[in-house]
């Protein structure tokens, strides 16, 4: 195993601006040490870990980090920049900086080394000591905990080596009574890391003073809590958040055990310490593993940034919970499930309510539409008026078929807006929100307040809910307060609201806004399309995409939509194919400009663009956003507003170039899609045709050939 950083690897005087080109520098030298094969493939799976979260931590840190198949070994460059560079940290910008790049199939012991030094990330000796540093090989010292804080290959072996044999013991001394930035050091900490159940499960009972009887402990015991963490890379954020959660536990006087459900694997609490705590923390950006066994406790649940930035706030948050009684099912969420931290604005908390519930439908609808298009193209365009094949079904006849799979379709289609509703309410108020949530989406439908009835009713049903949980309830009664009080209560409000106070008005709304679609006609048809396709280009699966998609759905989400809510559907799947297929497109004419991994990334969206899946372009626009959004949007507009002009209609939500049969006017339709495909293939050429030549190279600083010189030098990793 040889030393995961190196003097080399060290870069004291970051003059870099942004992350972006931070990142770069501190990538080429891996480049040059052989520990990266492809400096932009690297960087673009950095950059798409970056997308999905923010790796600025307060106290000025910034930890870009990733998995990547062009790492070969598990590696750390460090650069401190005395200008600072915003990595979106709440406090401001980071001074030093920490790359840390893992191979796609790392082993525990090497994952263990690099999830000990976010650990020490958190403790302010070890990071003053880097700003104090006087050369890069202190500082490499420093990281790998050299005793005698020189850059020794002996040394650093020694202290990879011993982290090595850490990680399969839970017996090591906690890095928490580390005395100096040595002794506080990536290998001195592995041991601990590896094993939560045992080595976290023994805070310090000195500091954890007999009190918190007033919130679930006891003047014999001080509080207990048990947490989990976890992030989407699992290397980082998730020891970070654990060490955070231990430390605020001392400092409160409260137990704290800590879960870390890290890229290395995890091991269990063990149940026993489970049993005894008085409340859970969750502080996880993936879903928690095994969530259900701590159902029944105070649960505080979190993004894993609000277990590092907050974890006093979040300690405090659970004592109340306990202080009230209010317990949790367990029920496992997604992040986009949760209301979200107390940090985020409503804004933000509205979003991923209502993605909440598009990403629940949406099944509903690919389903219920493919089926009733199924329908349409075997039986006709009046198979809308067969009998029921309860009453009239010849197994031998194609339009007793047409008619079953028309009439199932319409079946699912009619969860839509329930669907919709209560899964708004889900990502609100959890569980309990689901029964309100799913009636007031069928009032929506029974007065024709449609699509519009059913936001209104989620976001209601979500917050009386959430009202009647801060209430304060006598302890006899919380045993059925989520089965039988919550439901009762919460759907006669969004009953009582729906059909009495707002539901006409909703309705309303619903029918002027489809009177206004029916009537678009010439150029704003046209114009509408073209927004359209910019939405759906604009983040490539992401909110804004989510919401172009939605409105075209819920146009065609009843028996007999209209001519125009065809027509916006067929503009938006268009639009949708667009990126992936100019991505694909671009690589196969110009393989040159693009990298060994997106010229492969090149041939699966091929196949991703034809079946309407935009995020078939994602690593393309991660890798070069400047570039490759902008051409994508002006493809998505043109390709919208052509299909517009053409009168396109599809009544089916999904399958791209699959149910061309069931497009109208298809034809011209595809030439709409093959407008704005050739279009934003050449935009991207040309843009990356005419930036900064590379010395020695190609545009893009590659070797000719089509691979970067990384490629030609070093071998790539099996």
């Amino acid at each position: 195993m040889s030393e995961m950083i190196t003097a080399d690897l060290v870069d004291l005087d970051l003059s870099a601006e942004t992350k972006e080109a931070a990142a770069r520098a501190l990538a080429e030298r891996m480049v040059a040490e052989g520990r990266v094969t492809d400096l932009d493939g690297f960087l673009a799976d950095v950059a798409a870990r970056e997308a999905q979260m923010p790796t600025g931590l307060d106290g000025g840190i910034g930890i870009p980090h990733c998995r990547s198949a062009h790492v070969t070994e598990p590696t750390l460059a460090f650069g401190r920049s005395a200008a600072g560079i915003d990595f979106g940290a709440p406090d401001g910008p980071a001074d030093l900086i920490f790359l840390i790049a893992a191979p796609a199939g790392a082993d525990d012991a090497h994952l263990t080394i690099l999830s000990s030094l976010a650990r020490q990330l958190m403790n302010t000796t070890f990071t003053d000591a880097l700003r104090a540093a006087p050369d890069a090989r202190t500082a490499a010292a420093l990281i790998r905990g050299d005793a005698d804080g020189t850059d020794t290959g002996a040394a650093g072996s020694a202290g990879a080596s011993g982290a090595a044999e850490g990680a399969g013991s839970a017996d090591g001394a906690s890095e928490n009574t580390a005395a100096s930035p040595g002794a506080a050091s990536v290998g001195a900490a592995a041991g601990s890391t590896t094993a939560p159940s045992t080595a976290s499960a023994t805070p310090s009972t000195a500091s954890a003073t007999a009190s918190s009887a007033d919130a679930g402990g006891s003047p014999e015991r001080p509080f207990r809590i048990v947490a989990v963490t976890s992030c989407p890379t699992g290397i980082a954020h998730t020891y970070m958040a654990a060490e955070s959660l231990e430390n605020a536990g001392r400092d409160a006087g409260v137990e704290v055990v800590v879960e870390p459900q890290g890229s290395a694997g995890f091991t269990r609490l063990d149940p026993a310490v489970i049993a005894a705590a008085d409340g859970v923390i969750f502080a996880h950006d993936v879903p928690v593993r095994e969530k259900d066994r701590f159902a029944g406790k105070p649960t505080v649940d979190v993004g894993v940034k609000a277990g590092i930035n907050r974890p006093g706030a979040l300690i405090a948050e659970v004592r109340e919970k306990a202080a009230r009684g209010e317990t949790t099912s367990g029920t496992a969420t997604a992040p986009v499930e949760r209301s979200g931290d107390a940090t985020e604005g409503y804004g933000t908390k509205l979003r991923k309510w209502l993605m909440s519930g598009v990403s629940y439908m949406v099944p509903f609808v690919a389903a219920g539409g493919l089926l009733i298009a199924l329908g349409f193209a075997i039986g006709g365009y009046k198979i809308n008026k067969a009998p029921s094949v309860m009453d009239h079904f010849l197994w031998t006849q194609a339009d007793s078929w047409a008619a079953l799979l028309f009439q199932i379709g319409g079946v699912a289609f009619a969860f839509l807006v329930p669907v919709l509703a209560g899964y708004i309410a889900y990502g609100m108020a959890d569980r309990p929100g689901l029964v309100p949530g799913f009636v007031g989406g069928s009032i929506s439908l029974t007065i024709n307040a449609g699509f519009l009835g059913g936001l209104a009713a989620g976001l209601i049903a979500g917050g009386v809910v959430m009202a009647i949980q801060k209430v304060t309830i006598p302890a006899a009664l919380r045993g059925i307060m989520p089965v039988v009080v919550i439901p009762l209560i919460s759907s006669a409000i969004v009953g009582f609201l729906m059909f009495v106070v707002i539901g006409k008005p909703i309705a309303s709304a619903q029918k002027a806004m489809t009177d206004w679609l029916n009537g678009l006609t010439g150029s704003n048809a046209i114009l509408l399309g073209a927004l359209l396709g910019l939405m759906m280009c604009f983040d490539l699966g992401g909110p804004v995409n989510k919401v172009a998609y939605t409105f075209a759905t819920a146009g065609i989400a009843v028996s007999d939509p209209s001519d125009s809510a065809m027509k916006i559907m067929a503009a938006v799947m268009a639009a949708g194919m667009v990126p992936p297929l100019a991505m694909a497109l671009a690589t196969t004419v110009r393989g040159k400009l693009f990298n060994a991994t997106e010229r492969e990334n090149g041939k699966a969206a091929w196949v991703l663009g034809a079946s309407f899946i935009s995020e078939g372009a994602i690593p393309f626009a991660a890798a070069d956003p400047l570039r490759v959004i902008p051409s994508s949007m002006v493809g998505g507009a043109i390709t919208g507003a052509l299909s517009m002009a053409f009168g396109a209609t599809l009544r089916a939500p999904h399958g791209g170039i699959f149910v061309v049969p069931l497009i109208g006017n298809p034809f011209l339709y595809l030439v709409a899609v093959a407008a704005g495909v050739c279009v934003t293939a050449a935009l991207v050429v040309v843009l990356k045709s005419t930036r900064r030549q590379a010395p020695g190279g190609t545009p893009d600083g590659t070797d000719g050939t089509g691979g970067t010189p990384s490629e030609t030098r070093q071998p790539v990793a099996a």
